[in-house]
């Protein structure tokens, strides 16, 4: 692949999510990725599902979304075959990924210490669920766990008695995320200092990164934000609403959308209830029931065409379904068309950056279990010659 990181190795030794995320946005960038699996098996994500496809049905659509543009090998890591490839992997990669509990990957000889002897230009990516030290840091993680240890179900939900997980798996992806991003910064840095680095991050720093203004609220502010169902913690009008044929959402995040917003549906704006932003959030359950009494008059399709002439920021709440098939998406490059060896053309979730001028690349669909090991050791082989 052509791309901003086209030169860089990255050697991929985590499964599940978080780990195999961060090295597949490395590939996206044009890395190449080894993904290395256990010959039992490999990825335990790949037998997670339903959804599962393919003619035995046994393919993971859940694996599919996290190693698009990874090479896959078998490699046992307690073995001494293993150990020695892996060795020399690293010895020939920029980045190596991993995702293990905390001393795991020291017990099985490649501490970071070691790994540094064998490529001091190694810049390592340690995810971990609750952070490598710390009174708490040898603590299993998995994303749900650290969306509630990390306060994010306290956000969410319809009410503070309600709390709920995020729908998608935000503490994995944001710490893949996150890792990718330190990554990047390391190989920046290594250009200037020669060495490679560890960054580490871990699926609750992801959770506690995301409070932003919930996080102030209560450092500064004092007040520790609850659940506040499909409405906005600090801004009124900002939500769902109900209109004739269903919901719609509006985000009047200023006083000129808000008083657009009032003209459509005939409310007063300069009423001392609705005035400004703070009176409109002490009054905010009245608010709502005079919009959605107005909005009931007429179906969603109405007020979506009579918000965007105003200038007003609303939508519609999509389905999956129906945000693949929306032009939008498409026309974003949100969707990749790759060849699976096995499911034959399949298209899937694409990457969430677009760089000017490079254009024509070409991804790989996630790969089979071992599907690349004569590959690979014929390109390491090269490489060492």
């Amino acid at each position: 692949m052509l791309g901003p990181l086209g030169d860089i190795v990255v050697l991929d030794l985590s499964r599940a999510l978080a780990g195999p995320h961060a090295a597949q946005m490395l590939g996206d960038l044009g890395a190449r990725v080894i993904k290395v699996e256990h010959p039992d098996g490999g990825d335990e994500s790949r037998g997670w599902g339903p959804p599962f496809v393919g003619p035995d049905g046994d393919i993971s659509t859940y694996f599919l979304a996290a190693n698009r543009n990874k090479q896959s090998i078998a490699v046992d890591l307690k073995s001494a075959e293993g150990k020695e490839l892996i060795e020399r992997l690293v010895r020939q990669s920029d980045v190596l990924v991993e995702n293990f509990r905390t001393g795991v990957l020291d017990r099985l000889g490649f501490s970071v210490e070691r790994l540094h002897e064998l490529n001091p230009r190694l810049v390592v990516l340690s995810i971990t669920g609750f952070g490598h030290d710390g009174p708490e840091g040898g603590r299993p993680g998995y994303d749900q766990i650290a969306q509630g240890e990390g306060g994010l179900m306290s956000l969410t939900g319809p009410s503070a008695d309600e709390p709920y997980r995020v729908g998608a798996s935000v503490a994995d992806l944001l710490a893949g995320i996150h890792g990718a991003y330190g990554v990047a910064g390391a190989l920046y840095e290594r250009e200037r200092t020669g060495r490679g680095r560890v960054v580490r991050t871990s699926l609750l720093a992801a959770i506690t990164g995301v409070h932003s203004y919930h996080g102030t609220a209560w450092t500064v502010g004092g007040k520790v934000p609850a659940a506040s169902g499909n409405h906005h913690a600090s801004i009124t009008p900002y939500g769902a609403f109900r209109c004739a044929d269903g919901m719609l959402q509006i985000a009047a995040a200023n006083e000129g959308q808000w008083r657009k917003v009032a003209a459509l549906l005939g409310i007063d704006p300069a009423q001392a209830r609705y005035a400004t932003n703070r009176d409109r959030f002490e009054h905010r359950d009245e608010l709502v029931a005079d919009m959605e009494k107005a909005l009931s008059a007429h179906p969603r399709a109405h007020w979506l065409a009579e918000l965007g002439e105003a200038g007003v920021p609303a939508g519609a709440i999509r389905s999956l379904d129906e945000v693949y098939t929306w032009d939008q998406t498409r026309s974003q490059g949100l969707l990749v068309e790759v060849d699976h060896p096995v499911l034959g053309t399949i298209e899937l979730p694409g990457p969430p950056l677009r760089f000017d001028g490079l254009t024509g690349v070409e991804h790989t669909a996630p790969p089979m279990l071992g599907q690349d090991g004569d590959a690979v050791l014929a390109w390491l082989e090269e490489r060492e010659r």
